[in-house]
């Protein structure tokens, strides 16, 4: 262990046509701050998560957290991206320094405003997390790139529409009790299921209920070293923190193996010293439901192939051995690309701290997360443990 979480702040996601790139980042980057107790003068780094590719008309978005205070003014900050695993390289990126000695107090921040934009900008705008000279014109955007995956995934493993229909029925449930949600509202699994025209097929197999919502949202999480945070009145520690990149292109890879995800997670559990089993709940990248299907393989809860037997046995319900997106996932809580990371790291503290308010899990003691850019690209682990 070397750094740990002492603060965090989280704001709602959502359409928030009150807000701005700049509000959204100072508010939460205000409130992290205070939770932790630290003042502005005493953060060494700035770390900013903005995939930006066009939301947003300003870039070169770092500086935006010194509006915060001008006691910020001077401290290193840099924006980083890594497509929809941004927020994770952002605290990873604070966590280097940290281990390096370079820092003891770090603020992450990740943020998007996707709202803004116009539909069809929104989708040329996603598909630059993809390999856009083979892969941009794939029909539905990025939305068409898993529905590429989901047409694979069933001709080699048979239908798996009641399986995405009970995830994405799972998180809108879990959804229900998360106050930052986008869509606080229990769906039910036969509206999962059914095409309606209020849930379209919008890409091969998937159909909106199966896809993760435009949002707008930012979320932030002070880092400080061991020693320093067990001074100060919180400690979230990480055990694991693992990042593995993948070719980008899905054809020089078996797309339905998300190898990247699988190595990810063997590294962090073999870094922790624990086990899948031994992990309290997890939050995992739920961008569409596919997605979290082929995840349950991949972090080794069930055989390949096999990813339906998790939700349907109730493995990854809230009660169930390993409760998956607690908090209604990117599914129900929405997905602001350079917050989502942030977000996941801040509602495990959450967690752990016992302050998850209606989404809490019982005797939550050790979490896991796993953050994904681009499909299954980019792939960010961290498994954290309260240690004050």
């Amino acid at each position: 262990m070397t750094a740990c979480i002492v603060g965090l702040a989280h704001s709602r996601f959502g359409k928030l046509d009150a807000e701005t790139v700049e509000s959204l980042i100072v508010r939460v980057a205000t409130d992290a701050l205070a939770d932790a107790g630290l003042e502005p003068s005493e953060v060494d780094e700035i770390v900013l998560g903005h995939f930006n590719a066009g939301f947003s008309a300003q870039d070169f978005t770092a500086s935006l957290v010194l509006q915060a205070s001008p006691d910020l003014r001077f401290k290193r900050a840099t924006r980083v991206e890594n497509a929809c695993a941004t927020g994770s390289a952002a605290v990873h990126q604070g966590l280097k320094s940290i281990a390096a000695r370079a820092a003891r107090i770090v603020l992450v921040v990740g943020v998007e405003q996707m709202t803004t934009t116009p539909g069809p900008e929104i989708g040329r705008n996603l598909l630059k997390a993809s390999y856009v000279r083979d892969e941009a014109d794939i029909e539905g955007g990025f939305a068409g790139i898993f529905g590429t995956i989901a047409g694979l995934y069933f001709q080699k493993y048979g239908d798996q529409s009641d399986a995405l229909a009970m995830i994405a029925a799972k998180n809108h449930k879990n959804g229900v009790g998360n106050p930052y949600a986008q869509l606080r509202k229990d769906l039910g699994f036969e509206f999962c299921r059914t095409e309606s025209d209020k849930n379209p097929f919008v890409a091969g197999p998937l159909k909106r209920t199966d896809c993760s919502l435009v949002s707008d949202g930012a979320a932030a999480i002070v880092l400080a070293d061991v020693e320093t945070a067990l001074r100060l009145g919180k400690a979230v520690a990480f055990r694991a923190a693992q990042h593995v990149q993948d070719f980008l292109p899905m054809a020089r890879r078996d797309i339905l193996k998300f190898e990247g995800c699988a190595l990810a997670w063997k590294q962090a559990l073999a870094q922790s010293g624990v086990q899948l089993t031994d992990l309290s709940f997890v939050e995992t990248h739920d961008c569409f439901t596919i997605a979290e299907l082929i995840e349950y393989e991949a972090m080794g809860l069930v055989p390949e192939g096999q990813g339906a037997r998790a939700i349907a046995e109730g493995l990854t319900q809230k009660d169930g051995k390993l409760p998956v997106n607690p908090s209604g996932g990117l599914k129900a809580k929405g997905h602001p690309i350079g917050a989502t990371g942030v977000s996941m790291h801040a509602l495990t503290a959450m967690q752990l701290l016992g302050q998850a308010g209606d989404i809490q899990v019982k005797d939550a003691e050790l979490g896991g997360i796993f953050n994904m850019g681009g499909a299954a690209v980019a792939n960010y682990v961290s498994i954290l443990e309260r240690i004050k």
